[in-house]
């Protein structure tokens, strides 16, 4: 029998945001760089070999039968449990930016919480195929993998990394909504949540800092709303067509390691808004053909875990885009396939080599 061929409109959606990301990362800090490594291209060289190893594996992976991951979804679980644990002893995980949240290996760097947002989602999407027919019980169906959930949350905050755990977190109550779960339980939850972000916030003044920071951030301009203001000086004078490649003001030590968090403000500075529509338009691209894959595929561990992998993205994505034009509170959320980060990288581009194997399957 012929192979199915996969969604080449998602493949070729990837490939162009990568190697746009790639772009302007090198853009983003060639100038940190040479400053700080005397090397303008080590960001984007480190960026870059993630980014081959992981479109080498985003093509390997679209040819794996997507159900193995069913049959091995507590192994792989297991393993990225074990991870976040060994990554908060010290001597083993190492910190940055305030955040036990890295295995450092030379001058690279893997984060076991990236690798714990698909290994979730893959057992999420298992547990509810398996039990189906519970999820409408609140105590049968949806506690035993809520409080699982919530305990991975746990191990992620103690790094501490609120913006990863509050994404996985979210992720995990959509694939639930669509899995038939009471819409009155996503209500109580909520309330529950909101006490919850509250008690967080209320016992690390950083993320008060931030909150405050958020609501006025020219109180302390130079301190808590600094990238803030940073951000909103760059995105305001892009206009149009923006200053061109290259021409960036805020890169030149004003905004802090734009390459990370705040890339898109680099991109609507020197792109304006025809950068900001390229980038729209590609994450449309995206997000739209994942979310078609999940709806058609006739397998429903497959329906979950496509749109499980894609909830995920847009929902990082928004979070982001909404930091970074000063919607919400700094949260250190990376922008997928944009942001420099290899480990983010590499485990995005093997998702979507998750998602285009189901869309090998789908019949339309």
């Amino acid at each position: 029998m012929k192979e199915k061929k996969f969604n080449l409109l998602l493949f070729l959606s990837v490939l162009a945001i990568s190697i746009f990301g790639l772009i302007m990362i090198y853009s983003a800090s060639y100038i940190w760089a040479e400053y700080k490594f005397q090397d303008p291209f080590k960001f984007v060289k480190n960026q870059g070999l993630f980014f081959l190893i992981g479109v080498i594996l985003m093509i390997f992976i679209s040819k794996i039968d997507f159900h193995l991951y069913h049959k091995h979804a507590n192994k792989i679980l297991g393993l990225c449990i074990l991870l976040l644990i060994l990554v908060l002893i010290p001597g083993i995980g190492t910190v940055r930016n305030g955040s036990r949240s890295w295995f450092g290996i030379g001058s690279f760097g893997i984060q076991p919480s990236e690798f714990t947002k698909l290994g979730l989602i893959i057992f999420t999407s298992k547990y509810l195929c398996k039990n189906e027919k519970d999820m409408k019980s609140v105590k049968r169906g949806v506690l035993p993998i809520l409080g699982l959930t919530l305990s991975i949350f746990a191990l992620i905050m103690l790094q501490p990394d609120f913006g990863t755990g509050t994404i996985i977190v979210m992720t995990i109550i959509g694939i639930l909504f669509v899995g038939g779960v009471n819409f009155k339980f996503f209500f109580k939850i909520g309330i529950v949540g909101v006490v919850g972000i509250v008690c967080l916030i209320a016992i690390a003044p950083y993320r008060l800092a931030r909150i405050l920071s958020f609501l006025d951030p020219w109180k302390d301009p130079l301190g808590s709303g600094f990238q803030i203001i940073q951000s909103l000086y760059a995105i305001g004078p892009g206009g149009l067509f923006g200053l061109g490649f290259g021409n960036s003001i805020q890169k030149h030590f004003y905004l802090p390691e734009p390459q990370t968090d705040f890339i898109f403000s680099i991109i609507s500075e020197e792109f304006g808004f025809l950068g900001v529509l390229i980038v729209a338009s590609l994450f449309l691209c995206i997000i739209v053909s994942g979310f078609k894959i999940s709806h058609e595929s006739s397998d429903l561990f497959g329906k979950y875990l496509a749109f499980g992998i894609i909830f995920q993205l847009s929902f990082q994505a928004i979070l982001n885009l909404c930091v970074v034009v000063g919607l919400i509170p700094v949260t250190g959320v990376t922008l997928p396939f944009l942001s420099y980060g290899g480990s983010s990288l590499l485990i995005t581009l093997c998702s979507m080599g998750v998602v285009l194997n189901i869309s090998r399957g789908n019949r339309k």
